[in-house]
């Protein structure tokens, strides 16, 4: 499998997307950002007229972005999630729920609106592929040898895919960052939000599978091992959830202003926070989930010291 590098216009800088030869021909995980230098990169390291399949793990722009490129420059199938098929399908309605969220925390409607502004001005959406197919739908990726995994917690269409040793994890596993748990609506049921914290504790007992495996992820070159990348996530929210403990009953707008002091304006980044707040005071309210699933996966021993001094 070989790793293609793209430097990007968004926070997270550098994405990766991956090619590998199988036997019915060539297939491609994630595309890059639709940029020109996108593009470019795209067309210097694939072969698109030999392209038969591309794997999305997950509908954000930076990794799904050029997918309509794909469709238009090869004769490839496209393969999304079937929770960023919803997602995309029902983008308006899905974007009024999560202003009524942000609404129900304290922020008002200007700031929904501001914040959508910003969507659409830094090119946050790229929009439905033309054709596509659900991958949970899809009888070729077991006639491929190809497997996957719902991991969801950064977002709820996080898929794995796991194939020849090989595992592409998306956002799932990055090394020395915190994956921002992103509030949503829920998207089975487009009540409520979508919560992130037993999503994501769900979600460690399938990461356990991927040990042994090549782990090859969306940021950064490589991870050091399923462990590490889980033991960095699990000690950095520790840390942040300990500054939430005086504030754990305050509004969540309230909780922003007394963090950031007014520092924090942009929306985009303003969204972001709250979505993390909101995981960490998911795991304030309910540290045993967490214990558990650590339990599980053999993990909680090399946390105990952290997790009892938290609690």
């Amino acid at each position: 499998m070989r790793q293609h590098t793209i430097q990007t216009p968004y926070m997270v800088g550098e994405v990766h997307f991956y090619s590998i030869e199988r036997d019915s021909g060539l297939a491609l995980f994630d595309t890059g950002p639709p940029t020109p230098e996108g593009e470019a990169a795209l067309l210097a390291n694939v072969d698109l007229k030999r392209l038969k399949y591309l794997f999305i793990t997950h509908c954000h722009v930076d990794h799904y972005g050029l997918a309509n490129f794909i469709l238009h420059n090869s004769d490839a199938e496209v393969f999304i999630p079937r929770k960023d098929a919803i997602k995309l399908q029902r983008h308006d309605e899905r974007m009024a729920c999560i202003a009524g969220l942000l609404c129900g925390y304290g922020f008002g409607e200007d700031f929904a609106v501001q914040l959508r502004e910003t969507f659409t001005r830094h090119k946050l959406f790229s929009g439905t592929p033309e054709r596509f197919r659900v991958v949970e739908e899809a009888e070729e990726l077991a006639e491929q040898g190809i497997s996957c995994l719902h991991c969801p917690g950064h977002s709820q269409s996080d898929l794995i895919y796991l194939l020849n040793g090989y595992a592409v994890t998306g956002d799932v596993l990055l090394r020395d960052i915190f994956q921002a748990p992103l509030l949503d609506i829920d998207l089975d049921s487009f009540s409520g939000r979508f919560k992130n914290y037993d999503a994501y504790c769900r979600s460690l007992l399938n990461l356990a599978q991927i040990r042994g495996r090549q782990i090859m992820p969306g940021h950064r070159q490589y991870v050091n091992s399923l462990d590490d990348a889980v033991l960095y996530y699990i000690r950095t929210l520790f840390e942040r959830a300990a500054k939430l403990l005086p504030f754990r009953n305050l509004p969540i707008n309230e909780i922003i202003e007394r963090l950031f002091k007014g520092r924090l304006v942009e929306p985009f980044f303003i969204y972001l926070k709250v979505s993390e707040i909101i995981f960490m005071l998911d795991f304030i309210e309910q540290p045993e989930l967490l214990k558990a699933s650590l339990e599980q996966i053999g993990l909680f021993e090399q946390a105990r010291h952290r997790y009892e001094a938290f609690i």
